[in-house]
Protein backbone atom coordinates (compact mmCIF):
# COMPACT_ATOMS: atom_id res chain seq x y z
CA UNK A 1 0.00 0.00 0.00
CA UNK A 2 1.14 3.58 -0.97
CA UNK A 3 2.63 4.59 2.39
CA UNK A 4 0.58 8.59 1.92
CA UNK A 5 -2.66 6.64 1.54
CA UNK A 6 -1.56 4.36 4.65
CA UNK A 7 -1.61 7.49 6.49
CA UNK A 8 -5.05 9.02 5.12
CA UNK A 9 -6.69 5.59 6.07
CA UNK A 10 -5.26 5.71 9.42
CA UNK A 11 -6.67 9.32 9.81
CA UNK A 12 -9.90 7.98 8.47
CA UNK A 13 -9.75 5.14 11.04
CA UNK A 14 -8.82 7.74 13.86
CA UNK A 15 -11.83 10.37 12.93
CA UNK A 16 -14.35 7.08 13.03
CA UNK A 17 -13.24 5.40 15.85
CA UNK A 18 -13.46 9.39 18.00
CA UNK A 19 -16.89 9.27 17.24
CA UNK A 20 -15.77 12.79 14.87
CA UNK A 21 -16.88 12.33 11.38
CA UNK A 22 -17.23 9.58 8.47
CA UNK A 23 -14.44 7.13 7.09
CA UNK A 24 -12.38 9.94 5.65
CA UNK A 25 -9.19 10.55 5.42
CA UNK A 26 -6.20 12.63 3.93
CA UNK A 27 -2.86 13.69 3.64
CA UNK A 28 -0.77 16.16 1.80
CA UNK A 29 2.48 15.68 0.71
CA UNK A 30 5.02 17.97 -0.26
CA UNK A 31 8.11 16.61 -1.36
CA UNK A 32 7.48 12.90 -0.55
CA UNK A 33 6.66 13.98 3.03
CA UNK A 34 3.66 14.37 4.42
CA UNK A 35 2.86 18.25 5.48
CA UNK A 36 -0.67 17.37 6.57
CA UNK A 37 -3.23 15.05 7.39
CA UNK A 38 -6.55 14.86 8.78
CA UNK A 39 -9.62 13.16 8.81
CA UNK A 40 -13.61 14.01 8.58
CA UNK A 41 -14.48 16.38 11.87
CA UNK A 42 -17.82 16.89 10.26
CA UNK A 43 -19.41 15.44 14.07
CA UNK A 44 -16.89 16.83 16.15
CA UNK A 45 -17.60 20.45 15.28
CA UNK A 46 -20.67 20.86 13.30
CA UNK A 47 -19.64 22.28 10.29
CA UNK A 48 -20.36 20.42 7.26
CA UNK A 49 -17.32 21.78 5.43
CA UNK A 50 -14.52 20.00 7.77
CA UNK A 51 -14.28 17.26 5.40
CA UNK A 52 -10.98 15.29 5.73
CA UNK A 53 -9.55 17.23 2.89
CA UNK A 54 -10.73 20.54 3.37
CA UNK A 55 -9.21 19.82 7.17
CA UNK A 56 -6.00 18.70 6.05
CA UNK A 57 -5.83 21.41 3.47
CA UNK A 58 -6.38 24.06 5.79
CA UNK A 59 -3.84 22.32 8.17
CA UNK A 60 -1.21 22.39 4.92
CA UNK A 61 -2.09 26.43 4.21
CA UNK A 62 -1.21 27.36 8.07
CA UNK A 63 2.21 25.01 8.14
CA UNK A 64 3.30 26.80 5.03
CA UNK A 65 1.68 30.37 5.70
CA UNK A 66 0.45 30.59 1.74
CA UNK A 67 -3.17 29.24 0.38
CA UNK A 68 -1.03 27.83 -2.83
CA UNK A 69 0.00 24.48 -2.79
CA UNK A 70 1.12 23.78 -6.47
CA UNK A 71 3.74 22.17 -5.38
CA UNK A 72 2.11 19.48 -2.95
CA UNK A 73 -0.07 16.49 -3.56
CA UNK A 74 -3.12 14.86 -2.04
CA UNK A 75 -4.38 11.47 -0.93
CA UNK A 76 -7.70 10.82 -0.05
CA UNK A 77 -9.52 7.31 0.88
CA UNK A 78 -12.56 8.75 -0.86
CA UNK A 79 -12.66 10.25 -4.31
CA UNK A 80 -13.52 14.23 -3.37
CA UNK A 81 -17.27 15.26 -2.86
CA UNK A 82 -17.75 18.74 -5.35
CA UNK A 83 -16.65 20.96 -2.20
CA UNK A 84 -13.52 18.72 -1.76
CA UNK A 85 -12.72 18.92 -5.17
CA UNK A 86 -13.46 22.92 -5.39
CA UNK A 87 -10.77 23.26 -2.45
CA UNK A 88 -8.67 20.82 -4.50
CA UNK A 89 -8.76 23.61 -7.37
CA UNK A 90 -8.84 26.57 -5.18
CA UNK A 91 -5.44 25.47 -3.48
CA UNK A 92 -3.71 24.51 -6.77
CA UNK A 93 -2.84 21.21 -5.75
CA UNK A 94 -1.74 19.92 -8.94
CA UNK A 95 -2.13 15.70 -8.25
CA UNK A 96 -5.00 13.80 -6.52
CA UNK A 97 -5.13 10.23 -5.75
CA UNK A 98 -7.94 8.26 -3.92
CA UNK A 99 -9.09 5.24 -3.26
CA UNK A 100 -12.96 4.42 -3.12
CA UNK A 101 -14.93 6.25 -5.69
CA UNK A 102 -18.42 8.23 -5.13
CA UNK A 103 -20.49 5.11 -6.05
CA UNK A 104 -18.68 3.53 -2.81
CA UNK A 105 -19.77 6.21 -1.25
CA UNK A 106 -23.24 6.03 -2.07
CA UNK A 107 -23.69 2.95 -0.76
CA UNK A 108 -22.90 3.66 2.57
CA UNK A 109 -24.76 7.04 2.90
CA UNK A 110 -22.72 9.32 1.63
CA UNK A 111 -24.49 10.60 -1.65
CA UNK A 112 -23.38 13.38 -3.20
CA UNK A 113 -24.86 12.79 -6.70
CA UNK A 114 -27.80 15.50 -6.72
CA UNK A 115 -25.22 18.06 -5.89
CA UNK A 116 -23.28 16.64 -9.29
CA UNK A 117 -26.60 16.66 -11.02
CA UNK A 118 -27.48 20.35 -10.05
CA UNK A 119 -24.22 21.68 -10.85
CA UNK A 120 -24.69 19.96 -14.43
CA UNK A 121 -28.37 20.76 -14.80
CA UNK A 122 -27.57 24.41 -14.67
CA UNK A 123 -28.69 25.48 -11.31
CA UNK A 124 -27.80 28.61 -11.49
CA UNK A 125 -28.93 29.28 -14.97
CA UNK A 126 -31.93 31.33 -16.62
CA UNK A 127 -33.55 27.44 -17.05
CA UNK A 128 -34.85 27.30 -13.67
CA UNK A 129 -33.95 25.18 -10.16
CA UNK A 130 -34.48 21.17 -10.91
CA UNK A 131 -33.42 20.58 -7.11
CA UNK A 132 -35.64 23.68 -5.97
CA UNK A 133 -36.98 20.61 -3.25
CA UNK A 134 -32.90 20.55 -2.07
CA UNK A 135 -31.80 24.18 -2.28
CA UNK A 136 -34.25 27.21 -3.80
CA UNK A 137 -32.35 29.71 -5.42
CA UNK A 138 -33.24 33.56 -5.73
CA UNK A 139 -30.69 36.30 -7.34
CA UNK A 140 -30.93 39.69 -5.25
CA UNK A 141 -29.32 42.74 -4.61
CA UNK A 142 -26.69 42.23 -7.78
CA UNK A 143 -26.00 46.25 -8.45
CA UNK A 144 -25.11 46.59 -4.40
CA UNK A 145 -23.07 43.45 -4.73
CA UNK A 146 -21.09 44.66 -7.59
CA UNK A 147 -20.07 47.70 -5.46
CA UNK A 148 -17.67 45.38 -3.79
CA UNK A 149 -16.64 44.00 -6.78
CA UNK A 150 -15.97 47.12 -7.90
CA UNK A 151 -13.71 48.34 -5.53
CA UNK A 152 -11.64 45.45 -5.55
CA UNK A 153 -10.92 46.11 -9.12
CA UNK A 154 -9.93 49.45 -7.93
CA UNK A 155 -7.96 48.12 -5.28
CA UNK A 156 -4.36 49.46 -6.36
CA UNK A 157 -2.74 47.01 -3.66
CA UNK A 158 -4.95 43.48 -4.13
CA UNK A 159 -3.04 40.94 -4.13
CA UNK A 160 -4.84 38.65 -7.15
CA UNK A 161 -5.23 34.88 -6.37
Amino acid sequence: MNEHMKKALEMAFKGMESGQGGPFGAAIVQNNAIIACSHNKVLATNDPTMHAEVAAIREATQKLGRFDLSDCEIYSTCQPCPMCLGAIFWAKIPKLYYGCDENDAAEIGFDDAFIYEAIRGGLFSAGGNENQDKLEIEKIDRAECLEAFKAWSEKEDKKQY
